[in-house]
């Protein structure tokens, strides 16, 4: 992650809205944050983070209760289900039936899948867990706000009966996109879709009584013009419920309180697809450098990377042939991303992929490509038991 921030700011932008905007105590928030950029060698601006062009530092008062090796996707499913955890500030989720969860994820993603560090949320295993949260009456209705390529992958089989509601940056078969890109420092400050429903938050506030789930979900589908912001589950009741259930209920701005309402064409002049920001940010550090050895080993970086990009798809096209027995079969998974018919399927598939071939944490522009593996796995393996 290193020279990239995008998500960082967003989820430090958003602690400060929620707890100095709205009034929600720090002790109610469970903050998740790898925490390698405000600190981070290539950062100009040592200690701080921002989240807008010529904002104000949005990593100052922050409180994060896992950070390095703690965030993992182990971690996150024990703290959203009340779990005990090892490390970190220890604090989880021990909501009842009466209790009200909102949930923002932002990083990497891919299809049925979220990005940690290190490690891979599966769609099997969030299905699980809300599927038990709900059986066991751990929360009365939970929200999710999710920032990732492919994030409606995670929640389009999302049962409308379970009370939970999901707005995603994207769809199920498209990337999110990284905005507000730095000249000076080369980094994206932000992600299009966060940014636009903060700052909607931003506008109306202090009336966020004023404005519903669903109108919100439509004023920000409305502004976020490069992927497809999309919404699942429960379109009854959450959808109707205003923004303050979720989002608290405060009254008056707190000083220092940073905010980042942009122009939309400022916010989206060099808006790229989420995937493609690291290999940006290494061409554009090439491109700046007068050093002759950093220029050299920027290089082989960028070669690399260029390079793994184009054998992914060869080594696809392969496993595509090979599995199908056809290269038709094999071209016509290609062409786009299908819904998950087998949640299991796809992680058993993705999860030899990224142990054997390539993590997509060091490799994102790989999610391009590697839908292609369980959907065409998942038709195998439907044409075998049907006896095709």
């Amino acid at each position: 992650s290193s020279g990239i921030n995008a998500e960082y700011g967003d989820v430090c932008h958003l602690y400060h809205l929620l707890t100095k905007k709205h009034g929600i105590p720090p002790q109610f928030i469970v903050n998740m944050q790898y925490n390698d950029i405000a600190y981070n060698n290539e950062n100009p601006n040592p200690g701080t983070i921002i989240n807008a062009l010529h904002g104000t530092d949005v990593y100052e008062g922050n409180m994060i209760d896992y950070m390095g090796e703690t965030v993992n996707s182990a971690n996150f499913l024990k703290i959203l289900t009340g779990k005990h955890v090892e490390g970190g500030s220890g604090k989880v989720i021990n909501s009842g039936s009466n209790d009200i969860v909102f949930v923002n994820f932002v990083d990497h993603g891919g299809p049925g899948i979220l990005g940690f560090p290190e490690t891979v949320l599966h769609v099997a295993d969030l299905t699980r867990a809300l599927g038990a949260m709900h059986e066991g009456r751990r929360y009365k209705q939970m929200l999710w706000y999710v920032e990732a390529c492919y994030s409606g992958s995670m929640f389009d089989t999302l049962s409308p009966d379970m009370n939970i509601t999901a707005h995603t940056a994207s769809n199920n078969d498209e990337s999110s996109y990284a905005c507000v890109l730095d000249e000076e420092m080369d980094v994206y400050l932000g992600d299009c879709w966060s940014l636009n429903w903060m700052n909607n938050t931003e506008q109306i506030f202090p009336n966020l009584e004023d404005e519903t789930v669903e109108e919100q979900y439509e004023i920000v589908k409305g502004m976020t013009l490069q992927s497809h912001a999309s919404i699942y589950g429960d379109l009854a009741v959450i959808y109707k419920e205003p923004i303050s259930i979720f989002m608290g209920h405060g009254s008056k701005v707190a000083a220092g309180t940073p905010t980042s309402t942009l122009k939309s064409d400022v916010m989206y002049k060099n808006a790229l697809q989420s995937q493609d920001v690291m290999l940006h940010y290494l061409r554009r550090k090439r491109s700046k450098s007068n050093d002759k050895e950093e220029s050299k080993e920027l290089d082989i970086q960028i070669r690399y990377h260029e390079q793994t990009e184009a054998k992914v798809q060869v080594i696809l096209d392969k496993i595509g042939v090979e599995v199908t027995g056809s290269a038709e079969l094999a071209e016509l998974f290609k062409q786009k991303s299908a819904h998950i018919q087998d949640a299991e399927c796809n992680k058993a598939v993705l999860s030899v992929f990224f142990e054997t071939c390539y993590k997509f944490q060091s490799h994102p522009y790989i999610t391009k490509y590697i839908f292609s593996l369980p959907t065409c796995a998942t038709a195998t393996r439907a044409r075998r038991l049907s006896g095709l």
